[in-house]
């Protein structure tokens, strides 16, 4: 069956919000509501009759998208996921939202994903990706009541590396408009503020070491600390990198390219540092252990290092862990960001007013600069992998997924 143009225009207002509110006795709608069990609890977008619906740009949703699916367990980003091409679109339920993907973003934490460390019981295939941002094309009735169509979304859940996303509008954070650098807010931005304010106790003029500082969450923790009226060293990997480090604000940088890390800390920091935030692992985590000065905290939010080692880690001098621990009534604290979701909407709230008053720059980094050019289309996201993990990017890793506007009706 099919809808004539007049009524594939009539269901593409906002005014109707996707759904028909009155019972229709006759017709399309009733086929429709006869198909589904005669019952009215159907969410309100019926897409098995995508083709003939239109999004509020005006083109169509399609019944199929492109997507990454986990297809095999392993740690190797390319080896584990697959690019599916005709994966059907997915149904918003009642209270839900289909979200259609504008950018995405990338996380060391995704090739653990991949590789099956989160959750043993998960067996591929499954969906991969942590955040997006994007429009609402559709939503359930309830979802109606707090979010409409063509709304400016960012969510955080499995399963963003998909043209179209179905997010529970609990999940979904309303957005002024749909930017890039809103996406580093979500994991990123997060677990910086988070951890620094959950563990570091930091205070002015406390000195805090922040490892792999120019990355997606790097960059936060840098600006944080500094808005807290710290000292802040920030090791990284080049010159270009020093440069931005000290446009947001730190006050050394160490290129562990051309400095020895251990020994820049010992010379000009010789009482240690009060706060490590600790990214990378092995031997980073052994020299930052080493430099906590008395009653000095590091803070673990990764170990990057390691992520791409088959068991994960990256080998650190453990055995003398307590010694160097006792001596100097130091402490070291994991953080993981799912473990402080009570807190997390208040979190992402003050860091959203703080970019929205010109105070967090938010960094991010589209692979310009990369041998092939800006990251663009899901095809591009296993190169964005790959440029994470030569250490490249400057900021948060972003993909764009473009939508051409297309089978107008």
């Amino acid at each position: 069956m099919s809808f004539s143009a007049k009524s594939g225009a009539l269901l593409s207002s906002r005014a109707v919000r996707w759904w028909w509110r009155q019972q229709p006795s006759c017709g399309a709608a009733a086929h429709a509501w006869s198909c589904f069990g005669g019952g009215w609890s159907r969410p309100i977008l019926d897409m098995s009759y995508s083709r003939h619906f239109l999004d509020f740009q005006g083109s169509s949703i399609p019944s199929s998208m492109k997507k990454l699916v986990v297809t095999k367990l392993s740690q190797n980003f390319r080896e584990a996921v697959t690019l599916q091409q005709d994966s059907p679109v997915p149904l918003p339920g009642d209270g839900d939202l289909l979200v259609r993907n504008r950018f995405v973003g990338i996380n060391a934490s995704d090739i653990n994903y991949s590789a099956g460390r989160y959750d043993a019981s998960v067996k591929p295939p499954f969906d991969i990706g942590f955040e997006g941002v994007g429009e609402v094309v559709a939503l359930g009735l309830s979802a109606s009541a707090d979010f409409t169509v063509g709304q400016a979304v960012a969510y955080v859940k499995a399963g963003s590396f998909a043209e179209y996303t179905v997010v529970s509008a609990r999940q979904a954070v309303p957005l002024p408009s749909v930017k890039p650098e809103f996406l580093t807010l979500m994991v990123s931005g997060a677990t910086a503020y988070l951890s620094l304010k959950e563990l570091g106790d930091l205070s002015e003029g406390k000195k805090v070491l922040v490892t792999a500082a120019a990355g997606g969450t790097g960059q936060f923790a840098v600006q944080l600390a500094k808005k807290a009226k710290c000292h802040v060293i920030g090791t990284c990997s080049s010159d270009e990198k020093g440069g931005f480090l000290k446009s947001i604000g730190c006050d050394r940088t160490i290129n562990y390219k051309t400095e020895n890390v251990e020994s820049v800390l010992r010379k000009d920091y010789p009482e240690g540092v009060d706060v490590v935030y600790e990214s990378v692992g092995g031997k980073m985590f052994d020299l930052a252990l080493n430099a906590l000065a008395i009653k000095g905290c590091l803070i673990v939010i990764g170990f990057i290092a390691g992520y791409q080692n088959p068991t994960g880690f990256q080998p650190v001098k453990a055995e003398l862990l307590p010694a160097k621990l006792l001596k100097k009534s130091a402490s070291v604290r994991g953080f993981f960001l799912n473990h402080y979701l009570s807190d997390y909407k208040m979190a992402l709230q003050h860091l959203l007013k703080m970019y929205e008053r010109g105070d967090l720059v938010c960094e991010v980094d589209f692979g310009d600069m990369s041998p092939e050019g800006k990251f663009t289309g899901l095809e591009s996201v296993f190169r964005a992998v790959d440029y994470m993990y030569m250490g490249k990017n400057i900021g948060k890793i972003v993909v764009e997924l473009p939508h051409s506007v297309n089978s107008k009706l």
